[in-house]
C-alpha cells in the first residue's frame, strides 16, 4: 500500500466534539500551550534585546549566533525527542524538556561573555526542541486531524501572544532593568507549565521493544553543525576557499551521507527515510524548510531596522512589530477554522507563501525616510502569509502517517522547518555582515572605520550610533539601511520556491478519529477527574 494513501480511506465527513469533550480538550491544550509559549517567547523576547546584548558583550558580528545556537540545538534534538516519545510516552519527556529549557535560561541570564551566552542558549535550544515536538505530537494523540486545525489555531494564539509580549518584555527589560531578565522571566512560566502538565495531562504510554539510534543521532548532529558553521563562517571569519571552510563542507557531506547509510540499516532509525516516499510528508517538509529559512533568516533583522534605521527604542521596536503579529494571529485562527469546516488544507500553504513573498518585496524597500505606516503594511502582510503556512503543515503531516510514526513524523517535519531557520539565520547573517562591512568601508574614513570594526567584526550598538556626529551617524544609518534591504531582497526567491513546492502536496482527506480517542488523556480535579 502506498504511504500516501495510508490514512486516505477515511470518509471526509465532519466530526464535532460534544461540549463536554470540547472542554476536556481545552484543558489539555492549555497545558500544552504553556510549554509552546515558553519556546516561542524565548525566540521573540531576545529579538529586541540583541543589539544591546551584542554591544554590551562587544561583538555585533556574532549577533546571529545568539539565535543560531538556539536553532541548531533545538533542531538537532527534535528527531531524538520525537523518537523517544514514540518509544516511552510523551508526558515525561515533555516535562524533562521544560527542566532542560529552564536550566539553559538561568545560565543564559548569568552569561558574561558572548561565548558563554551562545553555549547556554544552545542548552536552552535542546529543551525547546522537546517543547516544540512534544506539544504538537501530544495534540496528534488526542485530537482528530479534522478537528486539529481548530485547536492548532489556539496554539497560533499562544505563538502570537508570545510574539506580542516577547518584544515588549524584551525591550522593557533591556531599557529599564537588564537584558538578563529576558531569560530569568522564563522560570516562573516554566514552573507553572510543569505543574499544569503534571495535573491535567495523562497520555497512555505503550512501551515497545526499542533500540535507540545513537549513531544516527551523533552523525546527524555533527553533520548539521559542520554545515551551519561552514555557512556562517564562510566569507566572514574565513575565505570561502580556505581550508577551514572546505574542510567543514567535506566533513558535513561525509557525515550526512554516513547518517543516511546508518538510517537504512538500523531497526529504529531516528529519522525514517521511508517517510520520504510519502509525497505529502516530503512536500510539507520541503515547504517547511524554505519557509523557516525565509522567516527566521529575514525577520530576525526587523528589530535592527526599527532601532538603528528608524530610531526606535528597544521597547518601542517591540510595539512596532505588532502589525506582523496581528497578521499572524488573524490567519492562524482563520486557517484553522477553515480546515476544520472544509477538511481541505492544500490551498493555505500555496496562498501563504505567495503572501510572504509579497510582504518581503515591500520590506525590501524600507529606507531611513520610509514612513512607519509603510513598514507596518509590509510586516502585516508577512504575518498574514506565515499564519497561513506554519500550523497547517503540521496537520498535513500528522494526517498522512500511521500513529506508530506520529512523533517521528512530527519531529522530522519540525526539524526541517527549524533547520531551514538555522540555515536562514546563518546564510542571511553572512549576507548582512559582508554587505554591512562593504557599505561602511565605502562610506567611512579609515579612522572612523577602525572605531567600529574590530577584527573584522562590527562592534557598535544603537545607543553608540546615536552618539556619533550627525554626518557620520547619517552614513552609518544609510549603511545599515542598504544592508537590510539586501537581506530582504535575498529572502524573496526562497518564498517563491516555497510557493512552487506547495503545489506538490497531495491533499489526503482528514481523519475524523483521534489516535487515542477512546483512552483517558488527562487528570484534573473536579468534574474532569476520573477520565
Amino acid at each position: 500500500m502506498a504511504t500516501d494513501t495510508i490514512q486516505g480511506n477515511q470518509p471526509p465527513e465532519e466530526h464535532e466534539f460534544s461540549p463536554e469533550e470540547h472542554r476536556r480538550v481545552l484543558v489539555i491544550v492549555f497545558a500544552l500551550m504553556l510549554g509552546m509559549f515558553l519556546a516561542a517567547l524565548d525566540q521573540s523576547i531576545v529579538s529586541t534585546a540583541l543589539p544591546t546584548i551584542a554591544g554590551d558583550l562587544h561583538n555585533l558580528n556574532e549577533l546571529s549566533w545568539v539565535v543560531t545556537s538556539y536553532l541548531i540545538t533545538s533542531t538537532i534534538s527534535l528527531p531524538l525527542w520525537g523518537k523517544l516519545g514514540d518509544l516511552f510516552g510523551r508526558k515525561k519527556l515533555f516535562q524533562a524538556s521544560i527542566v532542560v529549557f529552564l536550566a539553559g535560561s538561568i545560565l543564559s541570564g548569568l552569561s558574561h561573555s558572548m561565548v558563554q551566552l551562545i553555549v547556554f542558549r544552545a542548552i536552552q535550544g535542546i529543551g525547546a526542541g522537546g517543547l516544540m515536538v512534544g506539544s504538537q505530537a501530544i495534540v496528534g494523540d488526542v485530537i482528530p486531524p479534522r478537528q486539529r486545525g481548530r485547536y492548532m489555531g489556539y496554539f497560533g494564539i499562544a505563538f502570537g501572544l508570545s510574539s506580542v509580549l516577547g518584544p515588549l518584555a524584551g525591550g522593557w527589560f533591556t531599557q529599564h532593568v537588564s537584558w538578563r531578565w529576558i531569560f530569568y522571566i522564563n522560570v516562573p512560566i516554566g514552573i507553572l507549565a510543569l505543574v499544569a502538565i503534571a495535573v491535567v495531562l495523562k497520555i497512555p504510554a505503550h512501551r515497545v521493544a526499542h533500540k535507540i539510534d545513537y549513531w544516527g543521532m551523533a552523525l546527524l548532529s555533527a553533520g548539521v553543525v559542520c554545515l551551519i558553521l561552514m555557512l556562517t563562517w564562510g566569507g566572514t571569519q574565513y575565505a570561502w576557499a580556505s581550508s577551514t571552510i572546505i574542510g567543514l563542507g567535506v566533513a558535513s557531506a561525509v557525515l550526512l551521507a554516513a547518517f543516511c547509510f546508518v538510517e537504512l540499516k538500523v531497526s529504529e532509525p531516528i529519522i525514517s527515510l521511508q517517510l520520504f516516499s510519502n509525497r505529502t510528508f516530503s512536500a510539507a517538509s520541503a515547504v517547511g524548510f524554505v519557509i523557516g529559512f525565509t522567516m527566521f533568516g529575514s525577520i530576525v533583522y526587523l528589530p535592527l531596522y526599527l532601532q538603528v534605521v528608524h530610531g526606535a527604542t528597544p521597547t518601542m521596536s517591540g510595539l512596532e512589530l505588532l502589525p506582523m503579529v496581528a497578521g499572524m494571529l488573524i490567519t492562524f485562527v482563520m486557517s484553522g477554522q477553515l480546515v476544520t469546516r472544509t477538511g481541505r488544507y492544500k490551498m493555505f500553504p500555496i496562498l501563504g507563501s505567495a503572501v510572504v513573498a509579497l510582504g518581503l518585496v515591500l520590506l525590501s524597500r524600507l529606507g531611513p525616510d520610509t514612513a512607519f505606516s509603510y513598514a507596518a503594511v509590509g510586516m502585516f502582510i508577512v504575518g498574514l502569509g506565515l499564519g497561513l503556512v506554519m500550523q497547517i503543515l503540521v496537520v498535513a503531516v500528522q494526517n498522512a502517517v500511521p500513529h506508530s510514526q506520529l512523533g517521528t513524523a512530527t519531529a522530522t517535519a519540525t526539524f526541517f522547518r527549524s533547520i531551514g531557520g538555522a540555515f536562514g539565520v546563518a546564510v542571511l547573517g553572512d549576507v548582512f555582515n559582508n554587505r554591512l562591512l562593504h557599505e561602511l568601508r565605502t562610506n567611512l574614513s579609515a579612522t572612523q572605520l577602525a572605531r567600529m570594526v574590530k577584527g573584522g567584526s562590527v562592534a557598535i550598538n544603537p545607543a553608540q550610533i546615536d552618539q556619533l556626529p550627525v554626518a557620520q551617524r547619517t552614513q552609518v544609518i544609510d549603511a545599515f539601511s542598504h544592508t537590510l534591504q539586501t537581506v530582504f531582497v535575498f529572502a524573496i526567491p526562497f518564498a517563491i520556491v516555497a510557493f512552487g513546492l506547495s503545489w506538490l502536496m497531495k491533499e489526503i482527506p482528514l481523519r475524523t478519529q483521534a489516535h487515542v480517542a477512546t483512552e483517558p488523556v488527562f487528570d484534573a480535579p473536579g468534574e474532569y477527574s476520573g477520565l
